[in-house]
């Protein structure tokens, strides 16, 4: 039964990652081409679409919220670690556990009132200006965004109590995108970095 459990979560896991990038790429690129053709349009064939504004902001607002989201599975955020580095093992956990807590409560309360926001949306039946959709489907992003941001929090939660204390790594964005780097191209990286610091790095 365990092993159900873990398998089921596991491809649960995967697949709310897969719908965080996927919206979060179609989103950044779509918002990306169809800003660029319009302003095509506007400044070479003096047309443009009205609705493509508004279209826009919403394809970036989507991206904007599901690239969150997917970021708090990759530690991708920006995290404050002085604290958390003069602390004990022990107590470095136990506070990273604790701000997991208070950020997955956050999340979940956004969530919920933002799904109560969205029936009154459907109930008031507000359109959109340009598009004349509803605007519970633009609006939906903050509940569906911020329950798979809960979700992914969630899962670093029970991921960090599982390792023991000593064991848990606290690296900062930076040095975890230089070891990235370095694991990837480490010679041309380093040849790189020198170059533009002129060998002091």
């Amino acid at each position: 039964m365990g092993v159900v459990i873990k398998t089921f979560f596991r491809w649960l896991g995967r697949l709310i990652g897969w719908i965080n990038q996927s919206i979060a790429a179609i989103g950044i690129a779509g918002g990306v081409a169809l800003a660029f053709v319009n302003v095509v349009g506007r400044y070479v064939f003096h047309a443009s679409f009205t609705w493509a504004g508004e279209l826009t902001v919403y394809l970036f607002l989507w991206s904007a919220f599901f690239g969150a989201a997917y970021c708090f599975r990759e530690d991708a955020h920006i995290a404050v670690t002085v604290l958390l580095d003069r602390l004990p093992p022990k107590g470095a956990k136990a506070l990273m556990l604790l701000g997991h807590a208070i950020t997955f409560v956050f999340l979940v309360a956004v969530s919920w009132y933002g799904y109560q926001y969205l029936l009154l949306e459907i109930d008031l039946d507000e359109r959109s200006i340009d598009l004349d959709i509803p605007m519970w489907i633009p609006y939906s992003v903050i509940p569906l965004a911020f329950a798979s941001a809960a979700y992914r929090v969630a899962e670093k939660f029970v991921e960090i109590l599982r390792t023991p204390a000593d064991a848990v790594v606290r690296r900062s964005e930076a040095e975890m995108i230089l070891a990235e780097m370095e694991e990837t191209a480490p010679e041309e990286f380093i040849k790189r970095a020198e170059r533009k610091t002129g060998g002091m790095l």
